[in-house]
């Protein structure tokens, strides 16, 4: 009896995410930032069976008791890992007689006889751990060449309506491929029953096999498809089994854009792919600012919550964006600049996915992403903010008085502006400049209203042209059009980069030749904004600072469940720094009731430095690059 209770109770520790252990009561899905492994980091797309039930292996023993509980298959294993296959390659996938993704048997060899992942998960859940695996949008370039029929789960045949049978050709949308994968997969049309039909067939295989994670790809950001996640979410409702839905890539994403879909997924990733650069890091600061101040943090999701994802962590042992090739460095990142990650994504309550080789995992690295008042801040803290009110002695600016920052950055060799088109969320102020333009004997155009300047290579106006099969037509009736230069090249607008992005990236549009695809598909509307049919996003003129390096210091706060207050001080400068904030404005920003006495009992986890009892400021001198954490008990 004792026994069977002790291991109850151990169970429970393990596997806190799902909530309460109480009989009959029911469980909130993604209760807290979910943890665990993903094989992009380290494997790019060419994993197989035999190294993720490794770094499964490994995961359960050493990651399991600090709350990793996810191992998740990343992208493209379905896809042959022989010569000629990369990531937007064609003819090497794997799918079955529906035209649904399957595991490659070479790879996967316990998949043959069409038992796809069903042994790779039972493994994994003899573990301890959940398992999860990574979906492209919509169907797949090769089932609607092949035109497999549709399944219908619920007759058990193929999908029929109308007095006929449907096929991946009914349902397919050749107009909307995945602007980074366009001869892999493309959109499904869920106005019909038939695409619903295809999509619920796709869940109900995987949820078969006892997937209990997907990361739904290319569906998010410049590659926006509300209709997709929301098809999806409605899917995963409907199926007996758990399932945590994540989506991406976060490129370019608002809050704005987050506010009609945070309902409907558990995570969701706010900035483009994070890799291990200095640069990628610290493109996250504002962005997790963002998301915070307009309380998204933990806010209703699909059967429970739903968090603003940063990426993987690309620490340890890793590969590089898109190559065919296994883990072969070491992260770039400095130890301190690891810390500030680390820190970030943990105050900021990210998801935290490790994505190093987990068979290579040294002790440092461990250190760092089990360390217990990190994670104790990912999982419980609240009231979640960055901090402004900070102060700092820049001695290397040749001052000696004290600045006060303010959501600002400092930047250093500034050269001059630039206007570029670029990208935003439709409900942007700075998106409503567009005004059509008709003149006699000549072609429409569409113009921003204030001219950008000749050296930017794109005139302020643009042709409009489209013809009677070269129109797209939404659900609300809108019309789209291909909008191109009037230089004699006669090159067109595309929203699409064709690749994928890394987050410190600034992504513009671009002036591709002119092709039938929704990336090249814009409509005027009447407040004056140009959407894109693809993204749904808006096109806006900016003026853009080139510099060559950009610094500052940052600060977050956050409370913990027993009264406790965090503070993370973060040095984006090049060079050491010494920053301050007053104990004054940290109560007037969280409020007396975390205020019990005079002074505040501190210490700093990273160097495990006791504190004097505070009374006036905190203060501390910051490794370039590096961060302090201080958890005060007042």
């Amino acid at each position: 009896m004792r026994a069977s209770l002790f291991l109850a109770l151990v169970l429970c520790a393990n596997f806190f995410y799902w909530g309460c252990c109480k009989e009959g009561e029911e469980k909130t899905l993604a209760k807290f930032p979910p943890r665990g492994w993903n094989s992009y980091d380290s494997f790019s797309w060419i994993i197989d069976e035999e190294a993720f039930l490794q770094n499964a292996e490994i995961l359960a023993q050493k990651l399991l008791p600090h709350g990793y509980e996810y191992a998740v298959i990343d992208f493209l294993w379905y896809r042959k890992n022989v010569d000629g296959a990369y990531v937007d390659s064609y003819g090497y996938d794997s799918i079955d007689e529906w035209g649904r993704p399957i595991p490659d048997p070479d790879r996967w060899p316990s998949s043959r006889g069409g038992k796809g992942f069903t042994e790779v998960a039972k493994k994994v859940h003899e573990m301890g751990l959940k398992f999860g695996i990574h979906l492209m949008r919509g169907i797949s370039t090769k089932a609607v060449d092949a035109n497999a029929p549709i399944l219908d789960v619920h007759k058990g045949g193929v999908y029929s309506e109308d007095g006929r049978n449907w096929t991946a050709r009914d349902i397919g949308l050749t107009h909307r491929t995945c602007g980074w994968m366009q001869h892999g997969f493309m959109s499904v049309n869920t106005d019909l029953g038939a695409g619903k039909a295809f999509l619920r067939s796709l869940y109900h295989l995987y949820t078969e096999w006892g997937v209990d994670f997907v990361k739904l790809d290319c569906v998010f950001g410049d590659d926006y498809d509300s209709k997709e996640i929301s098809s999806v979410s409605q899917m995963l409702e409907e199926l007996d089994r758990p399932v945590v839905l994540s989506i991406s890539p976060g490129t370019r994403v608002t809050p704005s854009m987050a506010e009609t879909i945070y309902k409907y997924v558990n995570m969701y990733r706010i900035t483009a792919d994070d890799w291990d650069t200095w640069s990628d890091v610290a493109s996250h600061f504002n962005i997790s600012r963002d998301f915070a101040s307009v309380k998204k943090i933990g806010a209703e999701g699909l059967r429970g919550r739903s968090w603003p994802d940063l990426d993987m962590l690309p620490l340890g042992w890793l590969t590089d964006p898109g190559v065919q090739q296994g883990p072969h460095r070491k992260c770039y990142l400095t130890l301190d600049e690891q810390k500030t990650q680390m820190t970030l994504w943990s105050i900021a309550k990210s998801p935290l996915m490790f994505g190093g080789d987990l068979r290579n995992l040294d002790g440092t690295t461990l250190s760092l992403i089990s360390n217990p008042t990190l994670l104790e801040i990912n999982s419980y803290s609240s009231n979640n903010l960055e901090f402004p009110h900070l102060y700092t002695t820049e001695k290397h600016l040749g001052k000696k008085n004290h600045i006060f920052f303010k959501f600002k950055e400092t930047i250093y060799q500034q050269k001059h502006k630039k206007k570029i088109l670029g990208l935003t969320s439709c409900t942007d102020e700075g998106a409503k400049g567009w005004h059509a333009s008709l003149q006699t004997s000549q072609p429409d155009q569409i113009c921003w209203n204030l001219k950008m300047i000749q050296s930017d290579n794109l005139s302020h106006c643009l042709i409009k042209f489209s013809s009677d099969e070269h129109v797209i037509h939404n659900q609300e009736h809108k019309q789209y059009f291909h909008l191109a230069t009037p230089r004699r090249d006669f090159i067109c607008l595309d929203a699409s980069s064709g690749r994928k992005g890394i987050a410190s990236e600034r992504r513009d549009i671009k002036l591709t030749s002119c092709k039938w695809h929704a990336s090249q598909m814009w409509s005027l509307n009447d407040d004056g904004t140009l959407v894109n049919s693809y993204s749904n996003s808006c096109a806006a003129v900016n003026s853009y600072k080139v510099s060559t390096t950009s610094g500052g210091i940052r600060s977050w706060i956050a409370t913990g469940r027993r009264g406790e207050i965090y503070l993370a001080f973060f040095n984006l400068n090049p060079i050491a720094t010494r920053i301050t904030a007053k104990v004054s404005e940290v109560r007037d920003f969280i409020g007396n009731s975390f205020f019990r006495e005079g002074s505040c009992n501190c210490t700093e986890v990273w160097s495990g430095k006791n504190i004097e009892p505070v009374r006036t400021t905190i203060s501390a001198t910051v490794n370039s690059h590096g961060c302090s954490l201080f958890v005060l008990t007042c």
